[in-house]
């Protein structure tokens, strides 16, 4: 079973640091993601990278938690709160993994939440 702490801490360094080798190093040649479930994938890791590089976040603007909401062989799907200094949004991310645990497929739902 893929342990999905390392991938996910991979990914916030990556959100981070926006270093190519970092995003690159999470998912397999021919991965797929999905930025919104019905939407159409970035397929591969050279599109994974060169679409994330193209609407990165600064580094250090937005603070992440999360928590795993089911873990198995291959699959795992967490729920998260991606901060903002103006906005906050909730996250649900399907993650596949392959054995080596990279990504194979990643699928995220996100939700701004209302600010009262």
């Amino acid at each position: 079973m893929v342990e999905p702490r390392p991938w996910v801490e991979g990914y916030v360094r990556a959100w981070n640091s926006n270093d190519p080798d970092e995003i690159s190093a999470l998912f397999t040649e021919d991965a797929l993601y999905y930025t919104e479930p019905h939407n159409p994938p970035w397929e591969g890791r050279d599109e994974i990278v060169s679409q994330w590089l193209g609407r990165q976040d600064k580094p250090g603007e937005a603070m992440f938690e999360w928590q795993p909401v089911s873990v198995t062989d291959e699959v795992s799907v967490i729920q998260g709160v991606t901060t903002y200094p103006d906005k906050t949004y909730s996250n649900l991310w399907v993650i596949r993994f392959v054995p080596d645990g990279r990504c194979r497929e990643f699928t995220e739902w996100w939700m701004r939440q209302d600010v009262k």
